[in-house]
């Protein structure tokens, strides 16, 4: 097999894995030390690490050093949560690690990425499918997390550091002025909103269109798979509907109401302490980034965090 490169950054394995020319060694000689054809293997754009599909069948993840969490965590949750959910996930074929580097086989599976098929859906169709992703996660956290829970970051951590780096995070990322403000105060309030124990239950983090495989049914676009669980954590709940929700729901009250009963919550759960404590998550959350909200041009009428609250978790949902 050919060295592997010397990989310090981000950017220099982007570079990396932007030249077929570079990477195409390495992984002709994983697939043939794991006895798996790779006829033409081609490489996903999106996604952190090296996604290579080898065969039609089997997909090839490869981690470089700089993000060997995400293997160790992808690793853990797939086995974990094998064979437990309804809906399928990528099984481990083979795997292994050389230098640092480390690196899945899994098992492709059918569908098309959500982010492709979503804007071409019926209103009715994406409340089908925010319904089956309630019921995923749900089924997701009633698996038990094993030795997930020994994964770094444990819960209190995780927030204290998200905490700590939340008001330069969106001051780079252009969040306006007048919401930064309101910022410290959320964050001083935090410890008062967000529950002080939490039972641990296994997180993806990413419940997110780009994440899900949906498949056309005789009755419409369903959900097919979920993939990519090298975020996969542990701690409250509650952290795993905000992808669905500022991703997909936009603040319309059908999609929403569709996602939290498929979640299996009742009209009763939903008040306005856990619409601030999904407000409070979501500044915290290890990918926030506000200008990907699914709302055009929400910043107009929003001119205080309470009001993008108010758009994303109406405050009526149930008659």
């Amino acid at each position: 097999m050919k060295t592997w490169p010397d990989i310090s950054n981000a950017e220099d394995f982007k570079r990396w894995r932007s030249a077929p020319d570079l990477w195409l060694p390495v992984v002709m000689g994983i697939a043939h030390g794991a006895n798996v054809d790779a006829v033409s293997p081609t490489s996903f754009k999106t996604g952190t690490n090296l996604v290579i599909d080898l065969t039609g069948d089997a997909i090839l993840k490869i981690f470089p050093p700089i993000y060997a969490a995400q293997f160790a965590a992808e690793r853990l949750a797939l086995r974990q949560l094998d064979g437990r959910l309804t809906v399928p996930i990528p099984r481990i074929v083979a795997e292994g690690k050389d230098s640092g580097w480390s690196w899945l086989i899994i098992t492709k599976l059918s569908g098309r990425v959500g982010s492709e098929v979503w804007p071409e859906l019926s209103e009715q169709e994406r409340i089908y499918i925010l319904g089956d992703i309630g019921r995923t996660i749900a089924e997701v956290q009633t698996v038990d997390p094993g030795k997930l829970l020994e994964m770094p970051p444990a819960w209190p951590d995780f927030i204290k550091h998200q905490a700590e780096g939340c008001i330069e995070r969106h001051r780079r990322q252009g969040l306006p002025e007048h919401l930064l403000a309101e910022l410290p105060p959320l964050l001083r309030a935090a410890p008062s909103v967000l529950p002080a124990e939490v039972q641990p239950v296994i997180l993806t983090g990413e419940w997110i269109p780009e994440n899900l495989l949906l498949t056309e049914t005789p009755d419409g676009w369903r959900l097919a798979a979920v993939i990519d669980f090298g975020d996969v954590m542990t701690g409250w709940r509650e952290y795993d509907l905000l992808g669905p929700s500022t991703f997909m729901c936009a603040g319309v009250p059908g999609r929403l109401r569709a996602l939290l009963e498929g979640y299996r919550m009742s009209a009763e759960d939903y008040d306005d302490a856990m619409r601030r404590r999904l407000t409070t998550l979501m500044m915290l959350h290890g990918a926030s980034d506000l200008r990907h909200i699914a709302i055009n041009d929400w910043q107009s009428s929003v001119k205080r965090l309470e009001d993008l609250e108010d758009l994303l978790w109406p405050q009526t949902l149930w008659a």
